[in-house]
């Protein structure tokens, strides 16, 4: 059986073009003989950002830059797992967090810590389960931390 150079896929004998891609299967045009290994999971884009910058700015604003800070963490969170849970924006998980005391920011740094476990191993990265580090950090009041981790692990998935 043949392969097509462009995309990898079986071609069958007597095809003019890749039924996979279409692209031209003629004599002048060598084949490869072994499909190609493709990642079709490219590595998610979101943004570098400096967590000493962050961590000041959220001083200096009185924690103001802390909720946008938390918003943008849960919208890259979201971009890079890409999972059932993607749906909820940032914006929402504050407001839940908000209006139950923090029992729902609890819940959804422990799920982040898992699923970003998983983003890591889908997209072969070193990337460690914190979810119950978080919960023992927003525990005793050290959730600025929290959120400098996750950066962290952020931050491995920019370009």
């Amino acid at each position: 059986m043949k392969y097509c150079q462009s995309c990898g896929a079986q071609i069958p004998e007597g095809v003019s073009f890749c039924p996979n891609c279409g692209t031209s299967i003629t004599p002048e045009t060598p084949q490869a003989e072994e499909p190609k290994k493709q990642n079709n999971t490219p590595k998610p884009m979101v943004q570098n950002r400096s967590i000493a910058t962050c961590i000041i700015l959220s001083l200096v604003t009185c924690g103001i830059y802390g909720i946008v800070w938390f918003i943008n963490l849960v919208n890259d969170v979201n971009a890079v797992c890409q999972d059932e849970k993607s749906s909820q924006s940032g914006g929402v998980v504050f407001l839940l967090t908000l209006v139950t005391c923090g029992i729902y920011g609890l819940i959804w740094f422990y799920n982040a810590g898992k699923r970003m476990e998983a983003a890591g191993s889908k997209y072969n990265m070193s990337i460690s389960d914190n979810s119950i580090m978080y919960l023992i950090l927003l525990l005793i009041g050290l959730g600025i931390v929290d959120y400098a981790i996750l950066q962290t692990d952020l931050n491995k998935f920019s370009v």
